[in-house]
């Protein structure tokens, strides 16, 4: 199923601290993917959860970009001089229901920022919109899992990508996977 919003969808993921988030950095980028974002650029520079995504990717199929060490202040500098919007995912924003028809009309390139720990002040400031999934603790992965639904009107649920090696085959019950053109 082809995309069927105007904009790129990218997530900048920050406060990224290698020994302790890899694997929820891992499932952030993983979401992003399966969800409909185009790409996930990581301010820390691990190469480990890029290896990861890549991997994920070229056997599920993409595209999908990821880039890691980048310096997020001039990634969003970059962005908005380009013209494109930063959405930050966080608990203290606006309710998502009551903002996401808004950031859709918007048919601007759009940057979501998930934070690791907590976030500085600054990018409260820099952002287009800072949105709330729920006024409560919760998972930036869930957060960001939400938000991209809402926001590619439940592509998810329809989702195919280009050049997947595998394609899982729904069942009520057990797990059936086929390969695809048998490029396994």
């Amino acid at each position: 199923m082809k995309k069927l919003w105007p904009y790129k969808i990218y997530v900048l993921r920050i406060g990224h601290r290698p020994k302790r988030d890899k694997r929820i950095t891992t499932h952030v980028g993983l979401v992003a993917r399966a969800f409909g974002a185009d790409g996930i650029f990581i301010d820390s520079n691990d190469e480990k959860v890029k290896r990861s995504l890549m991997k994920v990717t070229e056997l599920w199929g993409g595209p999908f970009h990821v880039e890691v060490g980048v310096n997020p202040y001039n990634l969003i500098r970059n962005w908005k001089e380009k013209g494109g919007e930063i959405v930050h995912l966080t608990m203290y924003g606006l309710s998502l229901l009551d903002v996401i028809n808004e950031i859709k009309r918007s048919r601007k390139d759009k940057l979501v920022i998930v934070g690791a720990e907590k976030v500085p002040k600054d990018y409260y400031l820099l952002a287009d919109w800072n949105v709330a999934v729920g006024h409560q603790p919760h998972s930036e992965v869930a957060a960001l899992a939400i938000f991209l639904e809402k926001l590619t009107n439940g592509w998810v649920f329809e989702a195919e990508f280009e050049d997947s090696k595998i394609k899982i085959i729904p069942t009520a019950k057990g797990k059936r996977i086929v390969k695809v053109n048998q490029r396994i």
